[in-house]
């Protein structure tokens, strides 16, 4: 099936496919539109797990200097959905590290929470074995009876399963509320039980808004999706919260529609992605100078000297002719949690893209608490997506790129 572009035949089409429940329910044959509407499941199980488990060791007692959360792809959210929740005033610094090896600073005094869905991501068991070998306290959260579990309780570790199924980026919340639990037993966070709830009861909310009997017009995460068809997505965000979101959003479109975007924080986004708004995405100008008719009329040479030059490719050489993918902008507002200064620079970067013609989103957040004001967000931004891969004929749940990626990487490893 051919994706839909830019402009109104693209968008129409678009549009036709999501507003076809047949459609919709043929174009997501992995489920993946019910696997984000799992998301208060989610939290509500993770919750009611970690109630059930031995967690004894943690307590502000054994408070570390620092929490390095190891995580992978989607199970990297969780991390630093921990960071942006606990914020800048936690008395215990947060890192996320991804790849093979932990930073040199890391040692005895600090704990590592190793995060895989599966429990079998080599990655983040190499960042646990080291953290195991240097003396750091370790958390496991993964798939019960998983080599992670093994690892974590070989170290002495404490090890929190995962009750969900499918793949980490679609249980993000069975991952990062493990977290956040850890996070207030050590008293890091101040994250009331009630909150957990309400971070439930907003996704529900979410979800019914965003149900594919929903037509486009009256559902934010279609209208989203429609948004997207044809455009390349710069996205912003100004707090933590609105941070995290953004990169999530983008990893989201890259594995749910394979679309490309370009995530940036603000308002470093203010100081080198904002130059993308005169680049060759962004719309022409228009012209400050005589259109090449009155040149010809003034000429003394004729019409002849300014007649068409063929492009030697046949190709367009300016990238905002009609027809190319457009910029468009599109700010996570999170008024609760940006500095003054940022809001500022928000409001003005909405101004500037619409006076050189980009199009801009905003989406604002939830003014709760911050576990639902991320939640409520990142479960909209996740049926966007979704919905834009159905809306371009993919398939949301496959992932044949990174599968065949992963398999030439490991035959391209020396034996030993």
């Amino acid at each position: 099936m051919s994706m839909p572009r830019g402009g109104g035949g693209g968008a129409a089409l678009a549009a036709s496919r999501l507003d076809d429940p047949e459609l919709v329910e043929a174009g997501d044959p992995g489920g993946m539109l019910r696997q984000v509407a799992s998301s208060a499941a989610q939290v509500r199980t993770a919750v009611r797990t970690c109630d059930e488990t031995d967690l004894s060791a943690l307590h502000p007692d054994s408070r570390p200097r620092a929490i390095v959360t190891a995580g992978m792809g989607g199970s990297a959210f969780a991390g630093d959905a921990l960071a942006a929740i606990c914020g800048a005033s936690s008395p215990v610094q947060v890192t996320g590290v991804s790849g093979y090896q932990l930073p040199g600073w890391v040692g005895a005094a600090d704990l590592v929470i190793a995060v895989s869905r599966s429990g079998q991501t080599a990655e983040v068991l190499s960042l646990a074995s080291e953290a195991a070998r240097r003396g750091c306290d370790l958390v496991g959260v993964a798939a019960p009876g998983s080599p992670l579990q093994d690892l974590t309780l070989h170290a002495r570790g404490t090890f929190i399963p995962v009750i969900a199924d499918g793949p980490a980026r679609v249980t993000p919340w069975a991952l990062t509320v493990p977290l956040l639990v850890t996070a207030s037993r050590l008293g890091m966070a101040r994250i009331d039980p009630a909150a957990y709830e309400s971070a439930a009861a907003a996704m529900e909310d979410i979800s019914h808004q965003c149900r594919p009997s929903s037509e486009s017009f009256v559902n934010p995460a279609k209208s989203l999706a429609l948004d997207l068809v044809g455009t390349l997505p710069v996205i912003w965000g100004g707090s933590d919260l609105a941070a995290v979101a953004a990169r999530r959003f983008a990893a989201q479109l890259a594995a749910n529609a394979k679309y490309p975007s370009v995530p940036g924080v603000l308002p470093e986004a203010a100081h080198d992605q904002v130059a993308t708004f005169d680049g060759p995405f962004a719309p022409t100008p228009e012209p400050e100078f005589p259109a090449a008719e009155d040149l010809r009329s003034a000429a003394p040479y004729g019409d002849e000297a300014f007649g068409e030059l063929p492009d030697p490719d046949g190709a367009e050489l300016d990238g905002s002719a009609s027809g190319a993918t457009a910029l468009r902008l599109f700010l996570l507002a999170d008024p609760a949690g940006e500095p003054p200064a940022v809001t500022g620079v928000r409001t003005a970067a909405a101004t500037l893209a619409a006076a050189r013609g980009v199009e801009v989103s905003e989406i604002e957040m939830d003014p709760g608490e911050p576990l639902r004001r991320l939640t409520s967000t990142v479960q909209l931004l996740d049926y966007a997506t979704v919905y834009l891969g159905i809306a371009c004929g993919i398939d949301p749940l496959a992932i044949a790129a990174i599968k065949d990626l992963r398999d030439l990487a490991e035959r391209s490893v020396p034996s030993g």
